[in-house]
């Protein structure tokens, strides 16, 4: 089996019986979506496309980094880890060491955030929160986008990298926040 198909389905397993936030979307859609969203960019890395399937996988499921290198090589293994929130941390210092990792992330974990923030928002319209939760929510995405972004634009090998943040901006608008510029340079 080939690589991609491997952690394809090691990713949907280890997600079985998870579901997106709106209670019936099966989680694994989400993973398809960011996949897809990998691809529409043109990337073609297949260690990129297996961290897009097992983005979540440590964070979201009883999977360790010592689980995860066993089954896949260490550059997946670290694109996932640098993706994956450290859940043993309390929850405003978590969310301060993960915009660093996004940081310091690899310019691959960054492509694959970007599609996760994009899969992310597109999936606003099915919840069913208060308005008030997915203010909140897109604030989060937004902050990790302003992150990432300076690093993603203007890369000519990924030009389609502006049409996913510009989409985002349209979403940030749409609930009271300001769009993150898209200026390269």
């Amino acid at each position: 089996m080939d690589l991609v198909k491997s952690a394809e389905l090691f990713a949907k397993n280890k997600h079985g019986g998870q579901f997106r936030a709106d209670g019936t979307t099966p989680y694994s859609k989400h993973l398809d979506d960011v996949v897809n969203r990998l691809k529409s960019l043109g990337v073609i890395d297949e260690q990129v496309f297996c961290a897009g399937w097992l983005h979540d996988v440590m964070e979201n499921t009883e999977t360790t980094f010592d689980n995860l290198y066993e089954q896949f090589d260490s550059e997946i293994t670290v694109m996932v880890s640098s993706l994956s929130k450290d859940t043993a941390l309390p929850r405003k210092k978590r969310n301060r060491e993960y915009i660093t990792q996004l940081r310091e992330a690899s310019f691959d974990a960054k492509l694959i955030k970007l599609c996760d923030i994009s899969a992310n928002l597109s999936d606003l319209k099915k919840y069913e929160s208060s308005k008030s939760k997915k203010i909140r929510l897109v604030k989060q995405q937004r902050r990790y986008l302003s992150t990432i972004k300076n690093d993603l634009l203007g890369n000519p090998n990924y030009p389609h990298v502006q049409s996913l943040v510009e989409s985002a901006n349209l979403i940030f608008v749409k609930f009271g926040q300001r769009p993150l510029s898209i200026k390269t340079g």
